[in-house]
């Protein structure tokens, strides 16, 4: 495309619409504002930058005498004033249209690469002048932001930071025994100046203290020192989180404590738990259809605990995981780290890892019961959750990403019309299918029925002889299992 069709284009645009948007700027002439504006375009997408048109009240008339040239060597000049330097791509374009034929200065400013942000301001400093393109204005980036981008020139380390006042008697032996034990056969060597000098090989322990990776991973419980490395389970009536029929904000508030293999089991757990699983009959076969696939799933929510932010900052808040009405969202503080774009996420091409070391602690450490490693750290995460969404016939995974924070959104499966809902028999069933016996008080905790829901499925279930107690009516350690 020409630059004049283009330039008449954004006008037209601009013009129809009345304002600047994310990616299209128009300015009268060049001033200091304009700063701003190509440090947060380089800093942000990039955008497109018109000169010489006056808003006015939304319609974008030409100024009057423009001198094109002498403003495109304002543009240039001020481009100089950023560090590092942005590199334009600047025309002088004559525009013919209903309001005449005149000169206009069309720039593109591209994004940098993230090795090269943020771009600021120099005479302002790198707090002071570094700026982010939210809708159409332009926002001076917070120190936070400011610092996950600074990140991107070195490999962080924020997970083998000593964690203050924690002890090696802080970390729970049933995970990291076996651990030990796997490194043990796989690596001798690191162990042949005894546990000790192994502990700060293996980064478990930073002169002598267990780092953020250990305590995160197999503390007995992690919160004693940062209280929000958890989770927060949450579960709206509605499409979001300000809805509230009846005055119910939320049906489900859950916070989710304990080491990372714990955490993503029982965020999982409540998941599985709280959303619909549908029936459709098949013959004389019986399919349980959920609304969200469990792999795909336990693998956003593994990704969002392994790779989240673990600076001081980002400490200060958990991982979300809200569940409303049409969708599953799972939030958690930080953005895309890294060589990894939006483009390349479903396919596994290129992996970045911000917490190396977490990461590579949960490659070993296995899900609650022993039931394999949680993480495989090889960018096959997405992947995996896009399979298993097409597999379903379900659209695929959404994305949103700050320098703050990264969200995955799965959308609600479609209704069929053979289908029914299970019901709480149905539930209980498939729950029993799944254990070798359960106690009505874990039948509720694992599936979110009320006591009379579950006694009235068990009831009807041992009414079947589909189930069988474990023990005599009324006795306090009663349990059920399966008759077969």
């Amino acid at each position: 495309m020409g630059a004049e069709v283009l330039a008449a284009e954004i006008i037209a645009t601009v013009r129809r619409s009345g304002t600047d948007d994310h990616a299209i700027e128009v300015k009268s002439g060049v001033g200091k504002s304009v700063l701003d504006t190509l440090s947060a375009w380089s800093n942000t997408a990039g955008g497109y930058l018109i000169i010489g048109l006056a808003e006015g009240d939304g319609e974008f008339l030409p100024v009057a005498d423009f001198d094109a040239k002498s403003h495109r060597d304002k543009l240039l000049s001020r481009c100089q004033e950023l560090t590092p330097m942005v590199r334009l791509q600047v025309t002088i374009v004559t525009v013919s249209d209903a309001a005449g034929t005149y000169p206009v200065l069309l720039a593109w400013v591209p994004e940098l690469p993230p090795r090269l942000k943020p771009c600021f301001v120099t005479s302002r400093g790198l707090y002071r002048g570094s700026y982010l393109r939210v809708g159409d204005a332009d926002h001076l980036m917070s120190n936070y932001e400011i610092d996950r981008l600074m990140e991107e020139h070195t490999q962080p380390r924020w997970d083998e930071m000593p964690v203050d006042g924690a002890t090696v008697d802080d970390l729970d032996p049933a995970i990291l025994e076996p651990f030990l034990q796997h490194e043990r056969r796989a690596r001798p060597r690191t162990f042949a100046d005894g546990t000790d000098r192994a502990l700060e090989r293996l980064r478990i322990t930073n002169h002598g203290v267990p780092t953020v990776a250990a305590i995160a991973t197999m503390g007995i419980y992690p919160q004693q020192y940062h209280p929000r490395i958890g989770a927060v389970f949450c579960r709206y009536p509605g499409t979001d989180k300000a809805t509230a029929p009846d005055g119910l904000r939320m049906l489900d508030n859950r916070q989710l404590t304990g080491s990372i293999p714990e955490i993503a089991y029982e965020a999982v757990q409540l998941v599985t738990a709280r959303m619909n699983t549908a029936a459709v009959i098949q013959g004389i076969y019986r399919e349980d259809i959920p609304d969200y696939p469990l792999v795909a799933v336990r693998e956003a929510i593994v990704n969002a605990l392994m790779h989240r932010d673990y600076s001081p900052e980002g400490l200060a808040s958990p991982v979300q995981v809200n569940l409303f009405a049409d969708r599953l969202e799972i939030t958690s503080p930080g953005g895309l780290y890294g060589t990894v774009t939006l483009a390349s996420l479903g396919r596994g091409e290129q992996f970045s890892t911000r917490n190396l070391r977490l990461a590579n602690f949960l490659e070993i450490i296995t899900w609650p019961g022993g039931h394999g490693a949680l993480a495989e750290n090889r960018g096959t995460g997405f992947p995996i959750m896009e399979a298993e969404l097409a597999r379903a016939n379900m659209p695929g995974v959404e994305v949103r990403s700050t320098l703050t924070s990264f969200t995955v959104v799965f959308r609600r499966r479609r209704v069929v019309a053979e289908e029914h809902h299970a019901t709480a028999r149905d539930i209980v069933l498939h729950h029993l299918h799944a254990n070798e016996s359960l106690s009505a008080a874990e039948l509720m905790a694992a599936t979110g029925l009320s006591r009379s829901a579950i006694h009235s499925a068990l009831g009807a279930l041992i009414a079947e002889q589909l189930v069988e107690r474990t023990h005599p009516p009324r006795s306090p350690k009663q349990r059920y299992r399966l008759t077969q």
